[in-house]
């Protein structure tokens, strides 16, 4: 990859935010009308609007720049993407399975990576219109309203979200909670935590690059952390770009999250 000025975050985050607009909207034309859909290798179910948008975006955000790598679940992976200082990392619907049932809680989800870190990222969910946009040292905002975790520690009478089975086991550790209905979009989940809509939101194993990174910068810029269960900080642009367990809360909470699963010697829920 040839080398690159250094990118600004803002100026980022405004250009993610007009290319990830114009992906939602076209994503809502295509949205409730009949679409040829299948099952991808591992299960995942995918339609033919999930490639009509990674090619828009890889359009709009690459277009004819050099030195930019490109990472997307629709896009067969390029290893090119691992010598890049920057790469976009994209998943053009996240909750394709909500998307293909006409079900609202889709979004598409983009962000900017810096040597394995988000610097910018934009997340679009169009049937609510609820727009949310971070840049690394600029905070995170929700339809240009600031947004910011919830504070405090204690895990009593939390908005926990996540997979059943995690919250099942989670109820056998933790004070009472109140459990919230699952996401069929993982990145709007973890957004939700940065919008203090949740507490505390998991994320189960097998996870990927393109699900996590846009929503770990917005948690991260609104005082919130998401991190491993033993509180590692998540790596992007990585060979393999799965990961484990995760867990994202305001810092306070977040700190007793981890001490509460370091103490009960918890890798995963």
């Amino acid at each position: 990859m040839p080398a690159i000025e250094a990118v600004d975050p803002a100026q980022a985050a405004a250009r993610l935010g007009d290319c990830v607009r114009e992906a939602g909207a076209l994503a809502l034309k295509m949205f409730r009308r009949p679409l040829d859909h299948w099952t991808k290798q591992g299960g995942s179910p995918v339609s033919e609007a999930d490639f009509i948008v990674d090619r828009l975006l890889r359009e709009r955000l690459t277009g004819s720049e050099e030195g930019f790598g490109w990472l997307s679940e629709e896009s067969v992976d390029d290893p090119a993407r691992l010598a890049a200082r920057y790469v976009w990392i994209v998943d053009p619907i996240d909750g394709t399975r909500a998307y293909i049932a006409g079900l609202p809680d889709w979004v598409v989800s983009a962000a900017l990576v810096e040597n394995g870190r988000p610097i910018a990222a934009c997340l679009y969910a169009p049937v609510a219109d609820d727009f949310f946009l971070a840049a690394a040292g600029h905070g995170a905002t929700a339809n240009g309203a600031a947004i910011a975790a919830t504070t405090g520690s204690s895990l009593a009478r939390t908005r926990v979200a996540g997979p059943k089975s995690f919250l099942d086991r989670f109820a056998a550790i933790a004070p009472p909670f109140a459990a919230m209905p699952r996401l069929p979009s993982l990145a709007l989940r973890l957004a939700r935590v940065a919008q203090g809509v949740f507490d505390v939101a998991f994320a189960g194993g097998k996870s990927h690059d393109w699900d996590l990174a846009a929503a770990d910068l917005l948690v991260h810029e609104a005082g919130g952390a998401m991190t491993t269960f033993a509180g590692g900080r998540i790596t992007y642009n990585r060979p393999l770009p799965q990961h484990g367990a995760l867990v994202a809360a305001g810092r306070d909470r977040h700190a007793t999250l981890i001490e509460l699963l370091r103490r009960r010697q918890i890798a995963s829920l």
